[in-house]
């Protein structure tokens, strides 16, 4: 995208993928989205930011963006990557976002580490593994005083999105990753018991709005949902 400007993203191998792999199409539409809502999202919370080319993304849109990262050595390349594109409007914390303030038992998957995650968020982690203790930040917390938030926690989705208060859905949006079929229920048992005007915009059925729970991804490939109380995607806004 030319109007975000260049990119500076040096080569990193993550196990069996690398630092390439962050750039794939879901993605590109993703920044999209954040170039055209420019003008509409101040404050961001980047949860999952792994490397942090979506927090260097918001940053060139503008966005003032907390980057919550856990992993230390992927957090390095994070500090890095902001550095190195003057991302001076994004600021990393090295915890991962829960529902509660505290410390958790983390995996990290040495084959994929965009993979890895809070134990007991997958239930299928395989491969080589090394687990050690990170701190948490609650989600409730996290989310205070901003208006967007992009989601990608490894199987802790539904976790983060049943502790959001309802109402604050008003004045808040999300992008989120679902990975699994577990979650994906969570998150529509949630969303449609308690619905209170909130929708979840599905990229699976072309971004209209989820009617059951089939039209929710239950995996990375399916593409990722956006959270609102607005009645249509935000892709308005044109460009200047």
């Amino acid at each position: 995208m030319p109007e975000i400007g260049v990119l500076t993203f040096p080569f990193y191998q993550m196990g069996d993928v690398s630092s390439l792999d962050l750039f794939g199409l879901d993605e590109l539409i993703i920044f999209a989205f954040y170039w055209r809502n420019r003008n509409r999202y101040k404050t961001a919370v980047d949860i999952g930011a792994n490397l942090g080319l979506h927090s260097i993304v918001m940053s060139k849109c503008g966005f003032l963006v907390r980057s919550f990262e856990p992993d230390a050595l992927t957090f390095e390349r994070l500090v890095d990557n902001l550095r190195l594109n003057a991302s001076h409007t994004a600021t990393p914390v090295m915890a991962a976002v829960s529902d509660r303030n505290g410390e958790a038992r983390f995996t990290r998957v040495l084959d994929n580490t965009t993979s890895s995650h809070l134990v007991g968020a997958k239930a299928n982690a395989y491969g080589s593994l090394e687990e050690f203790t990170v701190e948490t930040c609650d989600m409730l917390e996290v989310i205070r005083d901003v208006d967007f938030v992009k989601i990608d926690a490894e199987g802790h989705e539904a976790v983060l999105i049943r502790r959001v208060p309802l109402d604050r859905w008003s004045t808040l949006d999300a992008i989120v990753e679902i990975g699994s079929a577990e979650n994906a229920h969570g998150i529509w048992n949630h969303l449609a018991e308690n619905k209170a005007g909130v929708s979840v915009f599905c990229q699976k059925i072309g971004w209209n709005i989820a009617r059951s729970l089939d039209d929710l991804p239950t995996s990375y490939r399916d593409g990722s949902v956006f959270i609102s109380a607005k009645t249509a995607m935000p892709w308005d806004i044109p460009f200047e």
